[in-house]
């Protein structure tokens, strides 16, 4: 199982600075960053090399970190990849949460990163249906 680190931040300038210092002077890595706005508060998810150690690092800092377990599935970098996945979850009834995606290999591999209830069940779903599901290790390290 994969995780992201999901901090809770206020909407203002030097957020995104403060948690990326803390996590340069710990030698971890940023993979992949979003960041969702809602109004004078927002959600950094952060896909780093380290997940535990940068939620650790992030906490000892007082920054309202939590980890949070993620599917990652390769796709292909084309029209109609992440359709065929939300096809199956749809037709398996399972709800995704919150999701990105990001190319790895332009025009040959992306990856789709995203969150549900019940991840064991939308990986067996997923590894069912053929689909590569990133280990923790693999991720981290694209």
């Amino acid at each position: 199982m994969a995780y992201q680190v999901s901090v809770f931040a206020e909407n203002k300038p030097g957020k995104i600075e403060r948690i990326t210092s803390i996590l340069a002077k710990q030698n971890i890595n940023i993979r992949a960053i979003t960041i969702n706005d809602s109004g004078d508060y927002g959600i950094i998810k952060l896909l780093l090399d380290r997940p535990e150690d940068g939620c650790t690092a992030l906490k000892e800092e007082s920054v309202a970190a939590t980890l949070r377990e993620i599917i990652a599935v390769k796709i292909g970098d084309k029209p109609g990849s992440l359709h065929k996945i939300a096809a199956i979850l749809k037709d398996h009834a399972i709800n995704v949460d919150d999701a990105y995606g990001f190319t790895v290999k332009p025009h040959e591999e992306s990856v789709f990163v995203f969150q549900v209830d019940n991840p064991k069940a939308a990986e067996k779903v997923l590894k069912d249906a053929g689909y590569q599901l990133l280990a923790d290790k693999e991720l981290y390290l694209l």
